[in-house]
């Protein structure tokens, strides 16, 4: 238990404003997703594409402060996903 508590501690002091970025992305990622699960039957994409796309945005900065290559490359990837789904619910194109 106490490598766990240190793991948390250590991902905190290493870069706090990584931390928080990665706090906020996990909160808009965890609300998006369970918006999307509790209305699975007829989900209004035009509210679960927003908070996945601000969770990728704020993990997008959190990875490159952390200097993590793909997983930075992977969030962007997601938001660029999340913008062309939000356009297709929104009958953008």
């Amino acid at each position: 238990m106490q490598s766990v508590k240190q793991f948390w501690i250590n991902s905190y002091t290493s870069d706090t404003t990584a931390f928080t970025f990665e706090l906020i992305s996990f909160v808009f990622t965890v609300g998006a997703s369970l918006m999307l699960a509790i209305n699975a039957d007829n989900p209004n994409m035009l509210l679960v594409y927003p908070g996945f796309f601000v969770g990728s945005i704020t993990q997008l900065y959190a990875s490159w402060r952390r200097g993590a290559a793909w997983i930075m490359l992977l969030t962007f990837y997601f938001a660029c996903i999340n913008i062309f789904g939000y356009g297709v619910a929104a009958q953008w194109w």
